[in-house]
């Protein structure tokens, strides 16, 4: 009986106005979680894109490391006791620190994260870099990353025009003379919410820009195992030689790097909370939304409701209707939402080169949610139906 006559969707649609207003409505729901969701997931996997982007089985860190934006050196003689383990093949020094970047065309200056390696060993697993790790291995010539923001200007076209593009970037606290860099290469790593562009050098040049840096210490140690090695017990068997006498080393796999560096941004910098704060109210509001609007569905065919109540329909088919009304409102409104969501996508990323992308994970999560927000909305609404006595209404 209750799909013999589509009630629901009569009711529904019987103001078609109202009806179109409360699929935008939906809509808007669904856009305000897919981007909320979006730019929380973006600061997450925009902050481990350079170390997907190592080449290394470990990572050799200081105990006080908190992210790779923070400084936190140890001594480069630790690293090269990991050497003793037979299993190692070879280790490198990965040296990192902000300077600032002059735009030729404006002379404005932007922070720029940079990398200091040694050309001799390949620390990233990009191939535009290995292709033009020899250019590092000459003074004062750098790698710049296409995928930097735009405040820096041209760079990566002017390369591509001409191959050659000399920059002027200086230490952080612009204390110590700037240096000129010709720019030899290109390579992608993104950015992230801490960080704006990136370029590549090798440690002599990136000591001779930061001079306050003592060379003897490193930010972060590459550890290279040979073919076969059980990556786990040669961690255990490094952390054990290593920790002996000293604490001040931690070797951890790629996996424990990448969520040491999730967990730093989701749980100790404002980001991390602001976002999570912004999903539940974005859920917390839309619950409103809906519920507001299947309230006012009610309200407005309540003689409609106490009708069949007086021509014997129970409680339960009332309330089925409401149900299918709500399960109608999250699968209309759901579809608009998620095509405006992948347009905003793409500006948002073309805007500020974080990594947010439509992904199935993400369209199944935000449909649960929508649904369950519709249903949960739906339950507090039939509160009304319940109590309507058809006597009271006639």
């Amino acid at each position: 009986m209750l799909l013999a006559i589509p009630v629901a969707w009569l009711q529904l649609i019987h103001q078609r106005v109202k009806f179109l207003a409360t699929l935008a409505g939906i809509a808007f729901v669904v856009v305000l979680l897919f981007m909320q969701i979006g730019f929380r997931e973006a600061l997450f996997d925009s902050s481990v894109q350079v170390h997907q982007s190592l080449q290394a089985d470990l990572f050799a860190i200081s105990p006080q490391y908190k992210s790779i934006t923070s400084q936190q050196s140890y001594p480069r003689e630790r690293l090269y006791q990991a050497l003793a383990n037979p299993n190692v093949a070879a280790i490198s020094a990965l040296y990192v620190q902000f300077g600032k970047l002059k735009n030729f065309q404006t002379g404005q200056k932007s922070p720029i994260f940079v990398f200091g390696i040694d050309p001799n060993n390949q620390a990233f697993n990009l191939s535009e870099v290995n292709k033009n790790i020899d250019q590092l291995k000459l003074a004062d010539r750098a790698l710049f990353d296409s995928s930097s923001r735009l405040e820096f200007g041209p760079i990566a076209d002017t390369f591509r025009r001409a191959k050659k593009v000399v920059i002027e970037i200086s230490p952080y606290n612009d204390i110590y003379e700037a240096r000129k860099l010709e720019v030899r290469g290109l390579f992608k790593i993104g950015t992230s919410f801490g960080v704006d562009g990136n370029l590549i050098i090798n440690a002599s040049t990136f000591h001779n820009l930061f001079t306050e840096r003592n060379a003897e210490n490193i930010d972060i140690g590459l550890i290279k195992l040979k073919a076969g090695a059980d990556i786990n017990k040669v961690q255990f068997d490094l952390m054990k030689s290593l920790s002996i006498n000293r604490k001040d080393i931690r070797i951890l796999t790629l996996n424990q790097f990448v969520q040491m560096e999730k967990s730093y941004w989701d749980l100790r910098t404002p980001a991390g909370f602001a976002f999570k704060i912004m999903v539940t109210m974005g859920f917390i509001i839309g619950t409103g939304i809906v519920y507001q609007i299947l309230y006012s569905n009610i309200s407005t065919h309540l003689i409609q409701f106490a009708t069949l109540k007086a021509i014997g329909h129970t409680n339960k088919f009332l309330l089925g209707i409401v149900f299918q009304q709500a399960l109608m409102l999250a699968i209309l409104g759901y579809i608009p939402g998620i095509i405006i969501s992948v347009g905003v996508y793409d500006l948002t990323r073309d805007a500020t080169k974080l990594p947010i992308m439509m992904t199935g994970d993400r369209i199944l999560f935000v449909l649960l949610s929508v649904t369950l927000m519709c249903l949960l909305s739906g339950t507090i609404a039939t509160n009304k139906l319940r109590s309507v006595d058809p006597a009271d209404i006639f």
